[in-house]
């Protein structure tokens, strides 16, 4: 898989909270894209972007059961019932905030990579695709997610 774009950001720390309002422009490929890969983009209000937790080292990869971001306070939780970055194939999955199309740049807010991820798709967010029934999630899940999307201190 070849990625599409890099995220330019000034966050570059891989940290789990605060993503709320962290500013970040996915900037594709000259080589391979022109604009007009983007055209119409500009009409949505959301993102999902798929991209590849590169700085995650392949040895620190996680396969098996684990009390998310490591807190014993947290149940034991498969990898697969988790969103960390540590997973089989390091890939992360995010919805962002559209700001605007720049040629080839996308600038969003919300974004949780860091600058220098790459981005392997860009997909526009359909609410059809969101669920059609009643989200159901534990408990420790609204606990873990409290400040992830919390404006930065």
């Amino acid at each position: 898989m070849v990625p599409v774009a890099h995220v330019r950001s000034e966050r570059r720390e891989l940290t789990d909270d605060h993503w709320g309002d962290v500013p970040a422009v996915i900037r594709l490929d000259e080589r391979r894209f022109t604009p007009e890969a983007l055209l119409s983009l500009d009409s949505f209000s959301h993102l999902e972007v798929v991209f590849h937790f590169h700085r995650v080292p392949p040895e620190k990869v996680q396969t098996s059961a684990r009390h998310p971001r490591d807190n014993p306070d947290w149940p034991l939780a498969g990898i697969f019932a988790q969103r960390g970055k540590n997973r089989p194939n390091r890939i992360g999955v995010s919805r962002c905030r559209l700001v605007k199309v720049d040629g080839l740049d996308v600038h969003v807010v919300g974004l949780d990579a860091v600058d220098g991820t790459p981005v392997l798709d860009i997909k526009p967010y359909l609410r059809q695709f969101g669920p059609r029934e009643e989200v159901v999630q534990p408990e420790w899940v609204d606990d873990l997610m409290r400040d992830y999307y919390a404006p930065s201190e």
